[in-house]
């Protein structure tokens, strides 16, 4: 629940860099503008885009507006009805209804599966209509997006990675990006670590960016009164052979799937 309310909180924080995006967005089939004449309210029109990625506007008829944002849009209107109409058009268009758009999102999220978005979507906001992130959730997103850009026009797609950590915990919101059409998304599973031996909790925890063993012990609900803090092990493995790390600091680095081993005090 204090998730998914802090999910709404920052989605409100959002809505201003959004209208940012929309300066940006392309517009295409089945969107509807609405379009206004400074000082002429007999040419405000609300027009639909055809699936040829044309308009029809008085006085100028077809206007084709395809691959176009909405700043480009008012210019190449302004300029057509300059063009033997109006003395410097004033032309403003906004975006009165996006077409829809679809995403898939799997991993750790409550309710993985396709999305139809309507208007300008976030992150965020995706991850809320996605029931928010599973317990088992990893601290990364990985966006899988086809090219309509300019980037990585070899291979077709590009990948824009997100660290969870840094946008829901702390708040870093230059990181709740827009989702686009077809965007695919991942939400990858936390790794874990074991703690076993002397430990009041002994089990397998979820793995933090950052863990170190005095922090994997306190998860684990700290030593029992038979434990030899002294001797802390590392079970780790590397290139698929385990390796024991003996007598460990308390500062130590703990990577996924590492197991801590506490043993018994001889006395």
């Amino acid at each position: 629940m204090r998730q998914f309310i802090f999910l709404v909180t920052l989605t409100f924080l959002f809505f201003i860099p959004l209208l940012c995006y929309s300066e940006d967005y392309i517009v295409g089939e089945g969107d509807v503008l609405k379009i206004t004449v400074y000082e002429h309210a007999d040419l405000e029109t609300t027009a639909r885009v055809s699936g040829d990625g044309v308009i029809n506007f008085p006085l100028i008829g077809n206007v084709e507006i395809a691959g176009m944002n909405i700043g480009q849009i008012s210019e190449k209107i302004s300029g057509l009805l300059a063009d033997g109409y109006i003395v410097d058009p004033q032309v403003a268009v906004f975006i009165e209804e996006f077409r829809s758009k679809r995403t898939v999102v799997m991993g750790e999220v409550e309710s993985p599966g396709l999305y139809v978005l309507h208007g300008q979507t976030t992150f965020v906001e995706l991850l809320s209509k996605a029931g928010g992130l599973t317990r088992d959730a990893g601290d990364e997103a990985v966006i899988k997006r086809r090219i309509g850009s300019e980037e990585n026009e070899e291979n077709g797609e590009y990948t824009i990675t997100i660290n969870l950590k840094h946008l829901i915990k702390d708040g870093d919101i230059s990181l709740d990006v827009p989702i686009m059409d077809g965007d695919n998304i991942y939400i990858s599973k936390a790794g874990v670590f074991y703690a076993t031996g002397e430990v009041k909790r002994p089990d397998a925890y979820n793995h933090e960016e950052g863990l170190t063993v005095v922090k994997a012990l306190t998860m684990a609900g700290g030593f029992t009164e038979k434990a030899a803090p002294g001797r802390v092990k590392i079970m780790r493995k590397r290139n698929g052979e385990e390796e024991i790390l003996e007598k460990v600091k308390m500062d130590e680095p703990v990577l996924p799937e590492d197991v801590i081993i506490v043993p018994e005090s001889f006395f």
